[in-house]
């Protein structure tokens, strides 16, 4: 497969991706299970922590180069898109079982297409909207 630079930069928003995850899956669980936060509260906490996180190294290591001078108005654009693609991975999830509910036994499914439909958005406006160098 040839790397090209749009390929280059996907594969890093993955990893940044991955990381977010993972900061995501630690927080949560650390407010919920180990402090006994309510999981709605703890979900909006390490969700915004994990945006936080991968819009640094989206913006140092994925786009590096690329971006706003203004760092307040291009976290906030992320942001956005981050919901936005939070909303997409649900529909996306929630329209697959309605079409197939006999994925709900099995919601690995749905959940990993409504995932890859979100991450393709989401990397996507990040690049057009949220990273782009034209945008000064």
């Amino acid at each position: 497969m040839v790397e090209t630079p749009v390929v280059r930069r996907f594969m890093r928003f993955v990893m940044a991706g991955a990381v977010g995850f993972l900061i995501e899956a630690v927080v949560i669980t650390w407010l919920a299970v180990g402090i006994g936060l309510n999981i709605f509260f703890a979900r909006a906490i390490s969700f915004s922590t994990a945006v936080t996180v991968t819009w640094a190294i989206n913006r140092n290591f994925a786009f590096a180069g690329l971006g706003q001078r203004r760092k307040g108005r291009e976290y906030s654009a992320y942001f956005l898109v981050q919901i936005a693609g939070a909303a997409i991975n649900l529909g996306v999830f929630a329209a697959v079982i309605a079409a197939w509910p006999e994925l709900a036994a099995t919601p690995v499914l749905p959940l990993a297409i409504g995932a890859l439909i979100a991450m393709i958005f989401n990397f996507l406006a990040s690049r057009m909207w949220v990273f782009n160098d034209r945008i000064r």
